[in-house]
């Protein structure tokens, strides 16, 4: 494990807990981690229980390695105020789609700001850490190498931030699937490949169909609802390189610290370059 935090969701959670603990005491933490001194460690509904290989110190008494066991829980978003997220995310389709497709928007938190919550880590308080260790100081070394250990998960796994704070990804989708738009959306994404069927004519034959009920002229110009009185502004959606881009920062095959999007990338726009000056 060379580095740690390589994708933004990883980079993010580091970044925040920077702000409010010791940068010292977090760089300790890190050589914890990348030096195999976490043997074991289980994440569960926001609780991250860990052993981590502590050091022999003679001064303090300690002649053989000892294992601490350390514990971190951060604070979990009460289901009420889960509701009031997924009531809002279900309402952008922008959000709503990536989120359906397994991807985490990078805008995640500005939409949980919006409703005075926070996704990410953001004080002493969102977290209770304790340590068998001697050390007084919080969070000591052990906890800081567990820290960066979760971040490393969240490389893999961006949803495990929605797990720390208490609702696992299959409960997210499922209620986001129950939305107006997640409706849409997952019947799109479930739907059966239709097998092309031979037809006569390149040409469609148009056919009479009778309607089943008579719309009056009012209903045909106003229509049956109304229309939303704010109209969420259109983020644009990179198509191309779907296939590719499916795979994610880090597909399974890629063994290197550098994004496999970001490389692909140059290589397209090197690609595009080089053609237009052959033209």
């Amino acid at each position: 494990m060379s580095q740690f935090s390589r994708t933004w969701w990883g980079k993010r959670f580091i970044e925040a807990l920077e702000d409010f603990t010791d940068s010292a005491r977090l760089g300790r933490g890190r050589s914890y981690a990348r030096n195999g001194k976490i043997k074991e460690y289980q994440i569960n509904r926001g609780k991250i229980t860990a052993k981590v290989r502590g050091s022999v110190n003679p001064y303090f008494g300690v002649y053989k390695e000892p294992l601490y066991k350390t514990t971190i829980e951060i604070a979990a978003i009460a289901p009420g105020d889960w509701s009031k997220v997924i009531s809002h995310l279900g309402s952008k389709a922008s959000l709503i789609s990536k989120l359906l497709m397994n991807e985490v928007p990078d805008n995640i938190e500005e939409t949980f700001a919006e409703l005075n919550l926070h996704l990410l880590p953001n004080s002493h308080a969102d977290f209770e850490t304790k340590c068998s260790c001697p050390d007084w100081e919080n969070p000591c070394k052990h906890i800081a190498g567990v820290y960066y250990l979760v971040a490393s998960e969240l490389d893999q796994d961006p949803f495990l931030l929605f797990e720390l704070r208490g609702i696992s990804r299959t409960e997210l989708q499922e209620e986001l699937a129950r939305s107006p738009l997640g409706k849409a959306l997952s019947s799109a994404l479930n739907s059966e490949e239709i097998a092309p069927v031979p037809v006569d004519s390149y040409y469609i034959r148009p056919k009479k169909i009778v309607p089943t009920t008579l719309a009056s002229p009012r209903e045909f110009w106003l229509g049956e609802k109304r229309l939303p009185q704010e109209i969420e502004a259109a983020s644009n959606v990179n198509i191309p390189a779907l296939i590719v881009k499916k795979g994610g920062d880090f597909p399974p095959f890629w063994h290197k610290d550098l994004s496999f999007l970001e490389v692909m990338e140059e290589l397209y726009q090197r690609v595009r370059t080089k053609n237009k000056e052959l033209l």
